[in-house]
C-alpha cells in the first residue's frame, strides 16, 4: 500500500500538479495543541491556548477541536465546580455538548434515529444552551456563545424568527463571521424549513455588502450546492449546467477570492475548495482549474464529503482531472 501512495504522489508530480490531501486544522498548529490537550484532560493547557486567540480573531475552529474531543464532558465538569463563575470553561462545556449531543443523533435521517437517540441529543442541546447562555451573559462582546446557539437551535429546532435572533447576535458583534454566516444558511435551506428563494437571497446580500475580497463569496456557491444536493439525479446535473448559475458563481468569485482584496487567512481554503467543487459541477473548467490550482492540493472536506463521505480527497482529485488539471 505504501508503494501504491508513493506512485500515486510520482505521478502527481509527472502530472504537473501537486498531490491532494486532505488538509487538517487549516494548518493551524494551535488547533492540534488545544486537541492533544483536551485529549490529556489537560485544562491548563486548553485555556491557554484558547485565551491567547481572541474573539475578534475568530477561535470558533479551537473550540470545536476541544468540543469535538471524546471525554471533554467529564472533565470540563470538574473544571466548572473548581471555576464557578469563570466564562471559559462554560463556553467549552457549551461547545462540547453541542459535539456529543450530535454523536448521539449521528448523521443519519431522522427517520433512521431513533426516539431514544432524539432524546439524549435534545438533552445534550439543551444542557448546552444553558451553558452558553450563562458564558453569554458573563461576557456580553463574545461572539462564540451566540454562534454555539446557532448550531444548538437548529438541532432543537427553535424556528425561523429565533434562529435569526441568534445570527444577528453573532454578527452584531461581528459582522463578517463566516461559520455563523454559514450557519444561518443552512438553517435557511429548504431540509431545515427554509427555502431555496430565501437560502439564495441570504448568500446574495451577505456576500455583495460585505468588502470585496470577502469571505462570505462562498455562501453563494454554497447556496448552488445545496440546491443541487436536494435535486434528483439528472435535474441536480441540469441545474448547475444553467447559464445564471455559472454566472452567479463568476459574479460572486470577483467579489470574493479574485479580488485584489483577498487575504488568505481564517477559511480561506474552504472558499477555494467550495468555489472549485461549484465550478466543476457547473462545468466552467476554466474557473475551476484556477481554484484548484490556487489550493495547491490543499483538500477541505466540506464540501468535498458531499461527493465521497469516506474520502474527499479522492471527490477532489476526480473533479480536477476531469477538468484536465
Amino acid at each position: 500500500m505504501a508503494l501504491l501512495g508513493d506512485l500515486g504522489l510520482t505521478l502527481g508530480k509527472w502530472a504537473g500538479r501537486p498531490s491532494a490531501r486532505v488538509q487538517k486544522d487549516s494548518g493551524d498548529p494551535a488547533v492540534g495543541r488545544v486537541r492533544e490537550a483536551a485529549e490529556a484532560a489537560d485544562w491548563a493547557t486548553v485555556r491557554e491556548v484558547l485565551e491567547a486567540r481572541p474573539e475578534s480573531e475568530n477561535r470558533v475552529e479551537l473550540l470545536w477541536a476541544v468540543g469535538d474531543t471524546a471525554g471533554v464532558e467529564r472533565w470540563i465538569a470538574r473544571v466548572l465546580e473548581a471555576e464557578p463563575e469563570a466564562s471559559l470553561p462554560r463556553l467549552v462545556a457549551g461547545i462540547r455538548h453541542i459535539s456529543w449531543g450530535w454523536e448521539a443523533r449521528t448523521g443519519a435521517r431522522a427517520s433512521q434515529v431513533s426516539r431514544e437517540q432524539f432524546e439524549v441529543f435534545h438533552t445534550r442541546l439543551r444542557t448546552a444552551e444553558k451553558w452558553l447562555y450563562e458564558a453569554a451573559e458573563r461576557e456580553p462582546q463574545w461572539t462564540s456563545p451566540w454562534y454555539g446557539l446557532q448550531v444548538s437551535g437548529r438541532g432543537l429546532q427553535v424556528g425561523q424568527d429565533t434562529a435569526r435572533r441568534r445570527f444577528e447576535a453573532t454578527v452584531r458583534r461581528d459582522p463578517h463571521h463566516l461559520e455563523a454566516h454559514q450557519q444561518q444558511l443552512q438553517q435557511l435551506c429548504d431540509k431545515w424549513g427554509g427555502s431555496h428563494e430565501e437560502m439564495h437571497a441570504f448568500a446574495r446580500e451577505s456576500a455583495f455588502k460585505a468588502p470585496a475580497g470577502t469571505l462570505l463569496g462562498q455562501l453563494v456557491a454554497v447556496a448552488h450546492i445545496e440546491e443541487w444536493l436536494s435535486l434528483d439525479s439528472g435535474p441536480d446535473a441540469a441545474y448547475m449546467r444553467r447559464p445564471e448559475v455559472g454566472a452567479s458563481l463568476r459574479e460572486a468569485a470577483d467579489h470574493s477570492f479574485r479580488h485584489p482584496d483577498f487575504v488568505r487567512r481564517g477559511g480561506w481554503n474552504q472558499v477555494l475548495n467550495t468555489f472549485a467543487m461549484a465550478f466543476s459541477l457547473a462545468g466552467d473548467r476554466t474557473s475551476a482549474q484556477e481554484c484548484f490550482r490556487a489550493t495547491e492540493g490543499r483538500v477541505t472536506e466540506f464540501p468535498w464529503y458531499y461527493l465521497d463521505g469516506s474520502d474527499p480527497a479522492a471527490a477532489y482529485r476526480k473533479q480536477r482531472s476531469s477538468g484536465g488539471r
